[in-house]
């Protein structure tokens, strides 16, 4: 499977929240960043698996109602991908509703996700995130 395939492969399990093809890609010391300004960028860089599962996924899930990153596009770099798209759901302390396009960037060496870059509208996460 090509980068670009595992990562299309990953986000259509995550919208049927299976997070496991995302989390199985990861190499064990994969760098992980949230954009400068989310909220969620207070740990970066998250260093492997758990770190991520916790301090993003989890946070975000305990945060957020109907959280989704939806992909829009696709773009094959060979060992770098990127994926527009927008994320969605609805605040769980304030009903407000999240509505933020995002680019990630994925560097992959050989089959392994090393490294994970966010970017999006972290102004409208800090407003809404408690």
């Amino acid at each position: 499977m090509s980068s670009v395939q595992t990562i299309q492969a990953a986000y259509a399990a995550f919208a049927n929240n299976d997070p496991s093809v995302l989390f199985g890609a990861m190499a064990p010391d994969i760098q992980w960043n949230e954009a400068q300004g989310n909220p969620l960028a207070d740990r970066n860089p998250y260093v492997g698996a758990q770190a991520i599962g916790e301090g993003v996924f989890g946070r975000l899930l305990a945060a957020i109602d109907n959280f989704s990153a939806a992909p829009e596009r696709f773009i094959d770099g060979g060992d770098d991908v990127i994926v527009l798209g927008h994320y969605g759901g609805a605040m769980k302390h304030s009903g407000a509703k999240l509505d933020a396009p995002f680019c990630h960037v994925y560097h992959f060496k050989g089959d392994r996700i090393v490294s994970f870059q966010q970017y999006t509208d972290s102004a409208q996460w800090a407003r809404l995130m408690p």
